[in-house]
C-alpha cells in the first residue's frame, strides 16, 4: 500500500498582531521613561505624581526601566527579524501582491516608528543623567 503525504504550505503564518504588540511594548517605554523625565523638567512634577498615583502600571514599569527596555528591545530585534527574514515571497496575482507590498511598507514604518520611541525612552532613562554628569549640568 502507498502512502501519499500532501505538505500544505502555511502562508496565512505572517502576524499582524506582533507590530502592534511592539508598538504597545515600545510604547510603555516611552510612558515610564521619558515622558515623566519631560514632565518634570517643564515642572509638571504633580502631573508626573498624579498619573503615577492613578495608573499603577507606571509604577511598575518605572520601578524595572531596564527591564521594560530590554523586553521591548528584544521585540524589535524579533519583529525586524519577521519583517526582514529572507526567503519572503509576495503571490504572484498583481492584487495581492500589490496588498503584500502595502502590508510590508506599513511594517517598516511601524517598525521605525516604534525604535524611535525606544530611543526616546533610552536616552532619557540611561543615557540623560551620565552626559548631565560629565558636562556638569
Amino acid at each position: 500500500m502507498m502512502r501519499v503525504v500532501v505538505v500544505v504550505k502555511n502562508h496565512s503564518r505572517k502576524k499582524p498582531y506582533l507590530r502592534w504588540l511592539t508598538l504597545f511594548v515600545t510604547s510603555s517605554t516611552l510612558l515610564c521613561c521619558a515622558l515623566p523625565v519631560l514632565l518634570v523638567s517643564l515642572g509638571l512634577g504633580a502631573v508626573v505624581a498624579g498619573l503615577f498615583y492613578n495608573i499603577p502600571g507606571l509604577l511598575f514599569l518605572a520601578e524595572h526601566t531596564y527591564w521594560t527596555l530590554g523586553l521591548s528591545a528584544l521585540m524589535l530585534i524579533f519583529l525586524a527579524w519577521v519583517i526582514w527574514r529572507p526567503n519572503q515571497s509576495c503571490p504572484t496575482d498583481p492584487e495581492l501582491t500589490a496588498h503584500c507590498q502595502n502590508t510590508k511598507r506599513w511594517n517598516q514604518r511601524i517598525f521605525w516608528f516604534s525604535v524611535f520611541i525606544w530611543s526616546i525612552g533610552f536616552f532619557f532613562s540611561v543615557l540623560l543623567l551620565p552626559i548631565r554628569q560629565m558636562f556638569d549640568l
